[in-house]
């Protein structure tokens, strides 16, 4: 079989299973008896699912589909078709929506039967690694040590359209080694307070393209612009070097010059030091967008070329006493209003963010370094780590092992993630010895026995060691739970029930749930986590976007598009809203930068609240989102393939192939041509039958979104300057007219994004690619999540409480 037709036949099994469920029955369909099960399928099926044809790979004429629980692996190949409503293909005779209802309740009915009786809850991963997340997470939880180490690890590998804490793609590498045991000495000598080698700098950066016209964060002071809020952990008391950088364009020219601008540079909110930017640059300046171009005569005198290239930032530094501890350093602007005087200007960013020194407007922060200490210094005293970590302080010679033991067998236990041994205890105090060697201190010994906690394969890996039966122990579920929800260790009263054998009885596990849902690491973990991965929300800060088309784009707008989805997804979180919330809602968060864009008016300042939304055909939910619609299209146009195919995976939780090697996807329209609108070239596209069997089914949801441009503007001319044509027809004949059309496609179904949801969720909570014998759990899921309006809390206790999170196939 040649690779065309073979992928043909993959592709059109592909558009079978996408023909997202338009022609179905009221929920109120009756189940079909087992004759009728197999007349339907005889009458509409065997002629191309047969024996002799195998279309799709799927034969269905020698197979007893009265007993679909002897091989649910097929049977849930089929369920799938027939939610979809698309079996037969368009064209040939097709069963009424109450036939199609039927039969797949049928066959659900009996393989979930068959489920609860023997459920297969699949096997679980006999070596689990940490992902970087999960890695910073316990190390704060460990520590009590707010700082970010996920840069210092190697990347994670995320498994395709999934997540990055499956275990089969959780590699473990050389690099992994020699960094964990890097990462492990500097976080456990910042958190016992031991003074660094020497000192330190750490460079923060502002990218170029943020705009810093408003206050730009809200730990900053009301009334300043620009700069940038850092939350900083500073290891000892002794002397700090703040320095800042400014802002420079392309060539490396200093931004705003023309004029003096007051700096600010704060501790804790504290003033520390007023600095003068600006307004010192001598003879004359280059042309307009010319600094260092080079070309002659647009050049600027040498004073002010030196003032522009060094000068204007020299000295913007300030060495200050620091207590060790968490501490919020502050550089901003003063804010100064003003309008050029003329006729007013388009608003125009993008290249000129990047290429024109704007002499005469604001000057902007590059970057903050904050290095030290300087000078003599000795253990911090009094911080939260240490607090934590040393639960108790040795006053004589022979209190100090006890000591030790004390507070390395608990750090243990936590990290570990189970009860301690004499063995661990002993290993321990032996690293503490030879921390103590030389004549060193204590808190030496602590730190070189806690370095050696942090590298040990039982906090660097989830390992289950199995058990006689088939249930996992209450310190696996413990672990499991806590990394679910959390993305981190058990805390100690989760641990305790779990040491106990308390943890996995129901009204208990039930109560446990609820009470880390509350915890705002709940909230935080399962955005930042899983939504983000879910919806491809770390993809936001690679958008690229084309400024001749956009000049009015910045990367602020893009960042304001992060944090509206980000706080959405929290608010319907800790509100424990519907999931279908998710789609439906008539509000959002929105600052003043975003609201103007999103065409809402009323809205001022740098600060994001909700609002209602004066429109919902055209906003509401997250597919009217600018990180969805943004991370979705081309630089310089809209993609329906892109929108159809990002929907079918994380919307109606149907996978899309990729397309065969050696197709030509290239859609661009020729030099020389007519334009031509992406609706034209997707149909010509379409002309190629191994094209047009997936395309006509990606294609009709992405032209649904069409009205929003590429960075999520609502518009009614597209970029060939014709009218937006936002309609389009799925494969089952139904019609979708826009953001409203395709809500109500989704909404139609009640529980076909709240399973999407669950399936996401269960794959996240084990960890693994969900396969066939999960479809039972998750449709059991979903049912008892009904009666309470499929709320998040109903389908994540659905999920704890699942055989697939609590067992294992032996």
């Amino acid at each position: 079989m040649s690779k065309r037709l073979s992928w043909t036949l993959y592709a059109f099994d592909f558009a079978f299973l996408l023909g997202l469920g338009i022609a179905v029955a009221p929920v109120s369909a009756q189940p079909a008896s087992s004759g009728d099960t197999k007349a339907m399928l005889d009458a509409y099926c065997v002629g191309c699912h047969n024996q002799k044809l195998r279309t799709a790979g799927l034969a269905l004429d020698t197979v007893d589909s009265s007993s679909p629980s002897r091989d649910p692996e097929l049977w849930e190949r089929v369920i799938a078709r027939l939610r979809a409503g698309s079996m037969p293909p368009p064209g040939l005779p097709r069963p009424g929506p109450a036939q199609y209802r039927a039969v797949a309740n049928t066959l659900e009915n009996e393989i979930d039967r068959a489920w609860s009786a023997h459920p297969n809850p699949g096997r679980m991963s006999a070596v689990h690694r940490l992902n970087r997340a999960e890695y910073n997470n316990a190390i704060r939880d460990l520590l009590a040590l707010d700082l970010d180490v996920k840069p210092l690890l190697p990347g994670d590998e995320t498994a395709d359209g999934s997540f990055d804490n499956f275990a089969d793609v959780l590699s473990i590498s050389t690099a992994h080694l020699e960094r964990y045991m890097s990462v492990a000495r500097q976080v456990t000598r910042l958190a016992t307070g031991l003074p660094p080698t020497g000192p330190r700098i750490e460079t923060f950066e502002i990218p170029l393209h943020v705009v810093q016209d408003d206050r730009q964060d809200e730990d900053l002071p009301l009334g300043t612009r620009g700069g940038i809020a850092i939350r900083h952990d500073f290891p000892v008391n002794g002397q700090y070097l703040i320095k800042v950088r400014l802002g420079r364009q392309y060539q490396d020219y200093l931004k705003g010059m023309g004029w003096p601008q007051r700096l600010d540079i704060r501790l804790d909110g504290k003033l520390l030091k007023r600095f003068i930017a600006g307004g010192g640059a001598k003879g004359r300046a280059a042309a307009a967008s010319y600094a260092g171009d080079g070309e002659p005569g647009f050049a600027g005198d040498p004073e002010w070329e030196e003032y522009m290239q060094t000068g204007g930032d020299a000295g913007l530094e300030i060495k200050v006493p620091v207590h060790a501890g968490l501490h919020l350093v502050g550089v901003s602007f003063v804010r100064e209003l003003w309008e050029p005087e003329g006729l007013p200007q388009p608003l125009q960013r993008g290249r000129v963010i990047a290429d024109d020194q704007v002499y005469m407007g604001y000057a902007s922060v590059g970057s903050v370094q904050i290095g030290g200490p300087y000078g003599d210094s000795g253990t911090a005293k009094g911080t939260l780590s240490r607090r934590a970590i040393f639960v108790c302080q040795p006053k004589a010679p022979a209190e100090e092992q006890p000591c030790a033991a004390k507070i390395l067998s608990r750090v243990a236990r936590l990290a570990y993630r189970r009860p301690v041994t004499e063995k661990d205890t002993r290993t321990l105090l032996q690293f503490y010895d030879s921390g103590r060697r030389s004549g060193a201190s204590f808190d030496a010994g602590i730190q070189f026995a806690l370095e050696r906690i942090l590298v040990d394969p039982d906090f660097l890996l989830r390992v289950h060691r199995g058990s006689p039966a088939n249930r996992l122990s209450d310190l696996e579920v413990a672990s499991r739970l806590s990394f679910f929800l959390w993305s981190s260790i058990p805390d100690e009263r989760l641990l305790g029930l779990a040491e106990r054998g308390q943890l996995t009885r129901p009204q208990t596990l039930e109560a446990e749930v609820r009470r880390m849902l509350a915890d705002p690491r709940s909230t935080e973990a399962l955005v930042n986590n899983f939504a983000a991965q879910w919806l491809n929300l770390r993809r936001v800060s690679e958008v690229v976007v084309d400024p001749e088309r956009y000049p009015n784009y910045d990367e602020s707008l893009l960042q304001a598009f992060q944090q509206e989805t980000e706080m959405f997804l929290a608010g319907s979180l800790r509100e424990d809203r519907s999931v279908t919330d998710l789609l439906d809602a008539n509000y959002t968060f929105v600052n003043e930068r975003l609201a103007r864009h999103y065409g809402i008016p009323a809205i001022y300042g740098s600060r994001f609240r909700r609002v209602s939304l004066p429109n919902h055909d055209q906003r509401g939910g997250l597919l009217a989102q600018g990180a969805l619609l943004a991370t979705t299209s081309y630089p310089d146009r809209t993609s329906p393939v892109l929108r159809g195919k990002w929907l079918l995976n994380n919307i109606f939780g149907l996978p899309v192939p990729q397309p065969p090697p050696g197709l030509d996807t290239n859609l661009d329209t020729k030099g020389g041509a007519a334009s031509k609108s992406i609706r034209e070239r997707l149909a010509q596209h379409r002309r190629d039958p191994s094209c047009n069997s997936c395309h006509s089914v990606i294609d009709p949801l992405g032209f649904a979104l069409e009205n929003f441009d590429v960075i999520g503007g609502w518009r009614t001319v597209d970029e060939s300057g014709r009218q937006v044509d936002a309609s389009g027809a799925t494969t089952s004949g139904a019609k979708v007219e826009g953001l409203r059309g395709l809500r109500a496609l989704l909404l139609d179904q009640p529980e076909q994004f709240p399973r999407t949801v669950a399936e996401k969720l269960m794959a996240y909570a084990l960890g693994r690619r969900l396969e066939y014998y999960d479809r039972p759990a998750v449709r059991k899921i979903v049912r008892e999540a009904a009666s309470n309006d499929f709320r998040w809390s109903s389908i994540i206790l659905g999920i704890v409480g699942s055989p697939s999170f609590l067992m294992e196939t032996r």
